[in-house]
């Protein structure tokens, strides 16, 4: 199998080649150019990482290739892309019938969209969607297609997938999902993969594995990849070239290890100073803000925070009903926080990572009681949150506020923006007339947002704006603590080093405490004076960030820590190193009895997991 992929690698005849494209759409404003004059080429065998953050232009040339940027309102204004096929030698894609490009889509050039979500048909099973393209390209009849189809979700390592092909995509968690859509991608063994932010939702090990999964099913095929991704790590993992695009232009393309080493572009380097790189914070004790291109080293000062407490969490548990049969009893409970304890102070930050459904978004919203907690104590500067009754819990969130993971979704479309910031004063009645008005415009200085943005609505404003309007709003009522699910995850990298620079900034001024939830363990590194890992429910190890990350003891935090991919080509993870073990469920029988949590110390501020925690 491999030495197909030797001879494919011999072959230098390029499967892609673009050549100045220019992809133009309609606005009210006239004619806009998403790309303009690109041109690159994919030989076989090879993976071409397009970087460059929204609006970029890179997910609009992939879109091109496979011809459905015609469907989101765009057209190709220009250019060429010749395509290598199979049988039929060379073809120029933006010359192609609809009804051509209808055998080559799926086939000869499979397709890994951003958002698994929207690119799974939610009233068809997984077995059908999976089958559908198999049975339409390769001919298969129902048997043979389905046997194929369970040996693919066996491939991208999908637990039971004899089961998985009778359930719906609402049944699976985001990361099965997209190990899913990266199965149907693959099912026709294309000739050229492209993979459009296949990993920026994923957890560490959940991106690990799948970045190993597309690199050896690259090598054993001779498949030709293009990646695009706005994660310089992913890129120093997966790439052997780079093309650089900004603002519809290529400004820079060359072999991964000159792009890292030795940018040249002034977009690259800014691009490259904003990633979070795991071990930059060795030795330094306390969090400080990142050194963006342009800021002044004596502006970036460290913060200690305080050693008054804040916040005190003890054996917090928390469990779903799963309800079934024909009376919609409940039969069993998922065990999504299971006997957690920790403190947060003033003016500092825990960040709890862990992989999805590990219950870290779960513990975030139970001391905000926005799920209700079975049971455990979460005492906030001395309030016991647990016991108040509606009214008094109404006052208490004064002091507590959240922003989740995806801003679009928790702002409201119709509202414009100065509303929703003046919502929460509105509701607590904190501040009145001209008072508030002062109030929206300096929180929206703080957030670095023009005070034009007041009059906008939540559609006219990119991710990091509106990720900002949600810290603005969080910041109302001037809380003690701020519950970040996620906060950072969705963002380009340099969008996302200035929000995290803010809510550091926030921090050092208002004395802001937070509780950080995260996977992105480089960005964890950055903020946290302390961290708390989570694995199934309960916390493993908990401790300050030096001591976790410098010296961990739980063999989970180290097969997470393992994981990581590093911004740097010289330090690449191979397969061999990503060992993890399947999760096991969460769910239990109602008699199931857990054990208590028990830990023992390691150091200063450092406890790990004695109880067995399933790892």
């Amino acid at each position: 199998m491999l030495d197909h992929a030797a001879a494919e690698a011999g072959n230098t005849t390029p499967i892609v080649r673009i050549e100045n494209l220019r992809v133009s759409f309609q606005t009210k404003d006239g004619e806009v150019f998403g790309v303009e004059d690109v041109s690159f080429s994919v030989n076989p065998g090879e993976t071409v990482c397009i970087v460059g953050e929204s609006g970029s232009g890179k997910s609009v040339s992939s879109l091109s290739l496979m011809r459905l940027v015609e469907f989101g309102g765009g057209q190709i204004a220009g250019g060429h892309l010749f395509f290598e096929r199979r049988k039929d030698g060379q073809l120029d894609l933006s010359q192609a019938e609809q009804g051509l490009m209808r055998t080559i889509r799926g086939n000869e050039i499979g397709m890994i969209f951003q958002e698994p979500m929207t690119a799974l048909n939610p009233v068809f099973t997984i077995g059908r969607q999976l089958t559908e393209g198999l049975r339409l390209h390769m001919d298969l009849d129902k048997a043979a297609a389905a046997a194929r189809a369970i040996e693919l979700l066996r491939e991208v390592r999908i637990p039971e997938p004899e089961r998985r092909m009778k359930q719906y995509p609402h049944e699976l968690s985001g990361g099965m999902r997209q190990r899913v859509v990266i199965a149907m991608a693959l099912a026709c063994k294309p000739r050229l993969l492209i993979a459009d932010e296949p990993t920026t939702a994923l957890d560490v090990t959940i991106q690990a594995e799948i970045l190993a999964l597309m690199d050896r099913l690259k090598r054993e095929t001779g498949t030709a990849v293009m990646f695009i991704t706005h994660d310089m790590a992913v890129v120093a993992q997966m790439a052997d070239r780079v093309v650089v695009m900004f603002r519809g232009h290529k400004v820079e393309e060359g072999p991964v290890a000159e792009i890292f080493g030795n940018p040249q572009h002034d977009y690259t380097k800014a691009l490259l100073a904003a990633v979070p790189k795991l071990g930059e914070m060795k030795g330094k004790p306390v969090p400080e803000p990142m050194r963006l291109l342009g800021v002044d080293a004596a502006d970036v000062k460290p913060i200690p925070g305080t050693d008054d407490l804040l916040l005190e969490v003890r054996n917090l548990t928390t469990r779903f009903p799963v309800k079934g049969g024909f009376f919609r009893r409940t039969v069993a409970q998922v065990h999504a926080v299971e006997d957690i304890s920790f403190t947060i102070n003033r003016g500092q930050t825990l960040s709890l990572v862990g992989e999805s459904g590990c219950g870290k978004s779960t513990a975030g919203r139970s001391l905000l009681r926005l799920v209700e907690p079975m049971s455990g104590e979460v005492r906030l500067a001395g309030k016991d949150i647990i016991a108040l009754n509606q009214p008094d819990l109404r006052k208490a969130r004064l002091d507590m506020q959240m922003i989740f993971q995806d801003p679009f979704a928790s702002l409201n479309p119709q509202m414009m923006l100065r509303d929703q910031v003046a919502e929460p004063m509105w509701n607590f009645g904190t501040l009145k007339g001209q008072e508030m008005e002062d109030r929206i415009a300096m929180l929206f200085d703080r957030v670095h947002l023009p005070r034009g943005f007041m009059r906008r609505y939540p559609h006219e404003l990119s991710g990091g704006q509106r990720q900002r309007v949600a810290i603005a709003r969080a910041l109302a009522l001037n809380p003690k603590l701020i519950v970040a699910d996620e906060a950072v995850s969705a963002l380009d990298v340099s969008v996302q080093a200035q929000v995290l620079n803010l809510m550091m900034e926030l921090q050092a001024e208002l004395g802001l405490s937070f509780l950080f939830i995260s996977h992105d363990m480089a960005v964890v590194e950055r903020v946290s004076h302390r961290v708390g890992v989570m694995y199934l429910g309960r916390i493993v190890e908990i401790g300050s960030r030096t001591a976790v990350f410098e010296n961990p003891q739980h063999p989970y935090t180290r097969a997470l820590m393992k994981a990581v991919p590093i911004a740097d080509p010289a330090r690449r993870k191979s397969e061999r190193e990503l060992n993890f073990k399947p999760i096991p469920s969460p769910i239990h029988d109602l008699d199931y009895r857990p054990e208590p949590s028990e830990y023992r110390q390691v150091g200063d501020d450092h406890h790990v997991l004695t109880t067995d925690s399933g790892y």
